[in-house]
């Protein structure tokens, strides 16, 4: 029977959930990552019968082959977990995000409250002290309950023109309520962070917050698969200079969280459990006791899932291997923590908790990009480990 303690970092029914994951281990045989299932609560390695995720996620009978492989046994899920919340021991095995050489793909400003926060930040110039100025100007002008507005609808249109008569328009509107989602790269294949790792900012950034959100894992065919959580680490400052600085803001080191494991769908749990679930949040400061707390409805984004993929994956665009796809946050924390009217942003050591109940929990903590262990281990190391180890 799984403890209380392990059920607030894994989903409230573990012992029915079919969860696939990544664990580096080291053994007297070899060292490299492999591939686990959890089944009844156990870790098992299939890293014999799946080298990859994106492998096991093409499957055709994914979930049948996730439940009946063979695999070697690593212990309850509960020690697994436990054990990466401090150092890990040499030889336990250390979580690692559970995809491997997919794309890592993200959507933005899909929830109301985070597309006037984009807003915001792109007013503002990136200068957090005049985020709260320009966020009652943007509520006089437009308001602040844009959720009912289907993005493309005429109802939709009809704002953008009236918007634009006013001088009030801005990309992050387009993407908001316009026809065509906002889908960046978020991340390098292989280069994501699991549970218990540190995340990384930039030295640069001096207005910066977590993204907690849900991640599809997405098959070569365009299925979806399962779910899991992410951080889409965000630089507030430095993306309100310029959204042309995207890139510099979303793509660094350890600035890609995304764990503890996916939860393949099945009969137990599917997109409309996505669709109804609660995605929470909470931020611990190791240096001033400060605590952030929230809770993001998924019922409230503005654009359903289905959609968010298929704007990503089609005969426009295909994805050999797979790709994860973050679905977006309502989250841009205006909680003040170091001075009035000054917002959000992150002190060294954070601690992050991003979870819901049917996921369990994701939890990192912040560091620089420059401090954190530098990414070394991608695509070409990955196969030559595996060949090395014979499972290919």
């Amino acid at each position: 029977m799984t403890s209380r303690f392990a059920t607030n970092y894994l989903p409230h029914d573990v012992e029915r959930a079919l969860l696939v994951g990544r664990v580096w281990r080291k053994t007297a045989a070899y060292e490299g990552p492999s591939v686990v299932v959890v089944r009844n609560g156990e870790v098992l390695d299939i890293t014999a019968s799946a080298s990859t995720t994106a492998d096991l996620f093409d499957r055709e009978d994914v979930v049948q082959f996730a439940r009946t492989v063979a695999g070697e046994a690593l212990g309850s899920v509960q020690t697994l977990v436990e054990a990466n919340l401090g150092a890990v021991q040499e030889h336990a095995p250390r979580l690692l995000a559970p995809n491997d050489v997919q794309a890592i793909k993200a959507c933005g400003v899909t929830f109301a409250v985070s597309l006037i926060e984009r807003v915001i930040e792109e007013q503002a110039g990136g200068d957090a002290s005049k985020a709260q100025e320009v966020r009652q100007t943007i509520a006089a002008t437009i308001g602040t309950d844009l959720s009912k507005i289907k993005p493309g609808s005429e109802a939709a249109m009809k704002l953008k023109a009236e918007l634009e008569r006013r001088g009030a328009w801005s990309q992050y509107m387009e993407v908001g309520i316009g026809p065509d989602a906002e889908v960046f790269s978020k991340s390098q294949p292989m280069s994501a962070v699991g549970f218990g790792a540190d995340v990384g900012l930039l030295a640069a950034s001096n207005w910066n917050n977590p993204e907690p959100e849900i991640v599809l894992a997405v098959n070569s065919r365009g299925e979806i698969v399962g779910a899991t959580l992410g951080n889409d680490v965000n630089l507030r400052d430095i993306e309100g200079r310029s959204a042309l600085l995207l890139g510099k803001c979303k793509d660094n080191n350890a600035s890609c969280s995304i764990g503890p494991f996916v939860r393949l769908f099945d009969e137990s749990f599917d997109l409309d459990s996505i669709r109804a679930t609660s995605v929470a949040l909470r931020v611990e400061g190791s240096d001033d006791g400060f605590v952030l707390e929230g809770v993001s409805h998924m019922s409230e984004i503005s654009r359903d899932p289905e959609d968010l993929v298929a704007q990503t994956w089609g005969r426009h665009h295909q994805y050999p291997d797979g790709f994860m796809l973050f679905l977006g946050t309502m989250f841009s924390p205006i909680k003040d923590r170091d001075t009035k009217g000054g917002g959000f942003t992150h002190h060294l050591g954070d601690k992050v908790t991003i979870s819901t109940p049917e996921l369990g929990a994701l939890i990192n903590t912040v560091r620089l990009s420059t401090e954190v262990a530098p990414w070394t281990f991608g695509v070409r190391a990955l196969y030559r480990n595996l060949a090395s180890r014979g499972v290919l």
